[in-house]
């Protein structure tokens, strides 16, 4: 390889890197760590907070996200809907994703050692939690709700990030957090329900039937909307926030007319832009209330 080409192949290799964490889902990610923040402050954070908490969560998302690759990836080699993923099409050997996972778990306790003693304390808890969650597949139908405990460390951590603390308004958002990507996840994976049952994999679906797990869907979604009206009324946040979270809301119930247990073609849309505007809707709606 010449000079010249140098920086042409580390772009190539950056450019696999994100499609395998799949860096777009950040769009629906980070509004909920961001809600997080500035519930906290109650207001705008200082900008190194914002910094720091931004970096973090990018860092322990690579972290999740090429953990969960490394783990799956011979799963995914059997099943002709990831087969594609970098690893098991060879695009990413599995040494490059181990050594991503390193630089991001780096990245992420050195961002958390920027924000406070407790954000530092709890990080590596936070890491493990998040490479320990691809194994649950393979021992329990609940891996789908553990899938969303897995999300819902961003408002809590955000919180801590900025107060060095935990109260029980963070901990009421990660559990709409949970909730909400607990519905998301179980829908997501009804689409492999065949290859589940032959490789005797678990989830809502396998345990209970693909019926079944759009109703656990629909009712995780209610309780997701009670949970964030509770949040407001615990924060004391004015009216924006209500709409906001009936926007949500009706985001929710828009995604389950855009898939059923007998049609799921439209996935795409309902997984990655109907999240992304429910937790935008949240967020936007938070800092309009903070305003008033």
């Amino acid at each position: 390889m010449t000079a010249a080409s140098m920086p042409l192949a580390a772009g190539r290799k950056l450019n696999l890197f994100l499609g395998a964490i799949r860096y777009q889902e950040s769009l629906f990610a980070l509004p909920f760590a961001y809600t997080g923040m500035i519930l906290a402050a109650r207001g705008l954070p200082t900008l190194p907070q914002f910094i720091w908490i931004t970096v973090a969560m990018m860092g322990a998302r690579t972290v999740g996200m090429a953990a969960n690759r490394i783990v799956d990836r011979n799963i995914d080699a059997r099943n002709p809907r990831n087969a594609a993923r970098h690893l098991p099409a060879g695009l990413l050997k599995t040494s490059d994703m181990v050594a991503l996972t390193l630089v991001a778990f780096a990245v992420f306790m050195f961002a958390a050692s920027r924000l406070n003693i407790m954000a530092l304390a709890l990080a590596p808890v936070a890491a493990a939690y998040l490479v320990f969650y691809p194994y649950t597949k393979r021992f329990t139908w609940a891996s789908n709700l553990l899938l969303g405990w897995a999300l819902a460390i961003a408002p809590s951590a955000a919180w801590i990030g900025v107060t060095g603390s935990l109260t029980w308004t963070p901990v009421l958002l990660s559990l709409a957090v949970a909730l909400w990507a607990g519905s998301f996840d179980i829908l997501y994976h009804t689409q492999s329900f065949d290859f589940q049952i032959k490789e005797g994999l678990h989830s809502v679906a396998s345990r209970f039937g693909v019926v079944a797990a759009f109703r656990w869907s629909k009712t995780l979604d209610v309780l997701a909307v009670c949970a964030l009206i509770g949040v407001g009324v615990l924060s004391s946040l004015a009216w924006p926030f209500y709409i906001g979270v009936a926007v949500g809301a009706g985001m929710l119930a828009y995604r389950h007319t855009l898939i059923t247990p007998d049609d799921t073609s439209r996935m795409g849309i309902a997984f990655m832009r109907v999240n992304a505007y429910v937790s935008t809707s949240v967020l936007v709606a938070t800092a309009l209330a903070l305003l008033v």
